[in-house]
């Protein structure tokens, strides 16, 4: 099925680990005229807070320095791995990716679990929101908060490998044997599994539609070629700088797409089904399709169309005069 676009007055509250195709989606984001309420920072590439310090750089430099950081959870709920620990420190450190250094009064709000439950519970306030990491915050948050939500209108998720191979492979040597999961929910499967089973309104956007977006060397090349923004600068930076694992074919729109298609649903084609996610054993983390109905309030993002993506994606990183 396919959706209109949807509005941009709600809020979007963006829970996310910090990593750099986050940062991708975040300074799409920061750049339209869409109300971003808060950010949360959970565990998965960048430690909690070294990705909370890093996005307080961004909004610095957007401009947007009214939008709270708050940091969550540094540990699964159980169980899950931690993403690989030189994955970790580069995205950590973010290098060739020039941020501005956050004044010492831009002080930590608060802790985000806490944050999350309060808000939640905010029936007169609906809410959209971003998942861009794995689902320790929102698992923890959303427990106990009655659905279908007057507050909680939609949960976008990047994650997940529904009906194609995990991505996995070049972390650590005892994934190996696990083909089938995706890093997002195999770093916390338990927390996956709750936010999966509850009954808001869930887009999923897994493997099976990213892999339509690979980001290619010539995309890098002719994005650099242009006069940019400055969060189309950092966008340049955050690409160069993974240009190795781009020209291995192994870098695609993981969050940037569940971004531009929280705003602009045309962009990917989807589909209701029933999850189940794999919590333990060989195939930890694994997105096991129960069955496509399309009366699940879940929706499968199974396909996206590039082409408008590249467009809707791309237009905001240049100058315009």
């Amino acid at each position: 099925m396919k959706h209109a676009d949807s509005g941009r007055s709600l809020p979007i509250i963006i829970d996310t680990d910090a990593g750099t195709d986050d940062f991708l989606a975040i300074a799409y984001l920061l750049a339209q005229d869409v109300p971003i309420e808060a950010i949360t920072v959970v565990h998965g590439l960048a430690h909690v807070s070294d990705g909370a310090r890093n996005l307080r750089g961004l909004l610095e430099l957007a401009g947007r320095t009214d939008v709270p950081v708050y940091e969550g959870e540094e540990l699964p709920l159980q169980g899950g791995q931690p993403f690989p620990a030189e994955w970790r420190l580069r995205t950590d450190s973010l290098p060739g990716v020039m941020l501005p250094q956050v004044q010492a009064n831009l002080a930590n709000p608060g802790s985000a679990v806490p944050f999350l439950k309060r808000r939640f519970t905010e029936e007169q306030r609906p809410v959209r929101v971003l998942a861009l990491g794995p689902l320790t915050n929102l698992a923890l948050a959303l427990n106990g908060v009655p659905t279908p939500s007057p507050c909680v209108k939609e949960i976008v998720i990047m994650g997940g490998a529904v009906e194609v191979a995990g991505n996995l492979a070049g972390g650590n040597p005892e994934e190996a044997e696990n083909d089938v999961a995706e890093w997002n929910i195999y770093a916390d499967p338990h927390a996956a599994d709750a936010v999966l089973r509850m009954d808001f309104r869930r887009v999923l956007v897994p493997l099976d539609a990213t892999n339509d977006l690979p980001i290619t060397r010539s995309f890098v090349e002719d994005l650099a070629s242009h006069q940019l923004t400055a969060l189309g600068r950092v966008v340049a930076e955050v690409l160069t700088s993974s240009l190795t694992l781009i020209d291995s074919g192994a870098y695609f729109a993981w969050d940037p797409l569940a971004a531009v298609g929280m705003l602009h649903p045309r962009v990917i084609e989807c589909r209701g089904a029933f999850l189940e996610i794999v919590k333990d054993g060989k195939n930890a983390g694994q997105t096991r399709l129960v069955r496509w109905d399309d009366r699940s309030s879940m929706k499968v993002a199974v396909k996206a169309n590039r082409t408008a993506f590249e467009s809707l994606f791309s237009e905001f990183l240049f100058e315009r005069f």
